[in-house]
């Protein structure tokens, strides 16, 4: 069975009821039994132990990146952690082939509605439109970028969103993990 190895890059992932609900029920999901590495737990001051990110990626043969989109891109921890885990050497340029042939997967909620995501829209573009820098990084460090796993209208704040809206991004979410499981197995 291959090993997965999940990065949640959510900057504060005990507030995040979408991105929670996703990586709690990958972890309960039998068959994928993920390593759960939560940047927001393990560098709450940025300060990316790079031999242990560089050495969890190595024994990984599968590679999840778990976050929310913010303004098109990365949060700043997770674009961090790419700046300071794959660099030359490791996962590019001379000798950087560490990651050739593993799998990534991007996984990522909007809080904008999927509408939001069109020409003429608030956002201008497609996600798809957004994801050439992310695809580019994969093709860099030689990973096998698997399709995404993206869901939208996730947005939830405690006092403002009411229980309706709650059950609904509760319900996104846990189609979200359903639909990242069957991009897993065919993996592992």
């Amino acid at each position: 069975m291959s090993k997965v190895l999940i990065l949640s890059g959510h900057p504060d992932l005990d507030a995040s009821l979408a991105n929670r609900i996703i990586l709690s029920d990958l972890a309960d999901e039998r068959g994928i039994a993920p390593e759960i590495r939560r940047l927001d737990r393990l560098y709450p001051d940025y300060r990316i132990d790079v031999a242990a990110e560089q050495t969890a990626l190595v024994a990984a043969d599968v590679i999840v990146w778990q976050f929310p989109f913010y303004w098109y891109a990365l949060p700043a921890l997770f674009k961090k952690w790419v700046d300071d885990v794959l660099v030359f050497g490791f996962a590019h340029g001379v000798g950087g082939d560490k990651l050739h042939g593993k799998t990534l997967v991007l996984s990522f909620t909007t809080g904008a509605p999927e509408a939001a995501y069109a020409h003429g829209q608030p956002m201008n573009h497609t996600v798809e439109e957004f994801l050439p820098p992310l695809r580019q990084t994969a093709a860099l460090c030689g990973l096998k970028l698997a399709d995404p796993v993206h869901s939208h209208g996730m947005m939830f704040i405690p006092g403002v969103t009411s229980d309706a809206q709650r059950a609904e991004v509760e319900a996104r979410a846990h189609n979200h993990a359903a639909r990242l499981i069957a991009t897993l197995q065919p993996l592992i």
